[in-house]
């Protein structure tokens, strides 16, 4: 499976859907994507996580190094549209306790 990487911007957002899957073949392209945008001071990314059939800890991992980068340079990072199956995976791991998450999908893309 492959994943695809949309991107907009609105209002100095970036609104990013992922459709796809993210695992180890994919997780490559979707962090550097993601870095891409992180790269610079109080970024703000919301991402839509509606079209993500399935995510192992690879894609997870993503998701850590994306918030710690934000994080570090006063930047934001929600992400929306989750199934209960990712949710989970979020909430198993602690993830859902320091990262912004909302099941419903936001704005954007």
């Amino acid at each position: 499976m492959n994943v695809t990487i949309d991107v907009k911007e609105k209002d100095g957002i970036f609104y990013v859907k992922l459709t796809g899957e993210i695992d180890a073949y994919t997780a490559p392209k979707v962090k550097e994507r993601l870095m891409d945008l992180a790269d610079g001071d109080g970024v703000t990314i919301n991402i839509d996580l509606s079209g993500v059939k399935y995510m192992d800890s690879t894609g997870l991992g993503v998701f850590v190094g994306l918030f710690k980068q934000l994080s570090a340079r006063s930047g934001n990072m929600k992400l929306t549209g989750m199934s209960e199956r990712l949710q989970r995976l979020f909430d198993i791991t602690g993830l859902a306790d320091v990262m912004d998450i909302n099941t419903e999908v936001e704005g954007g893309v």
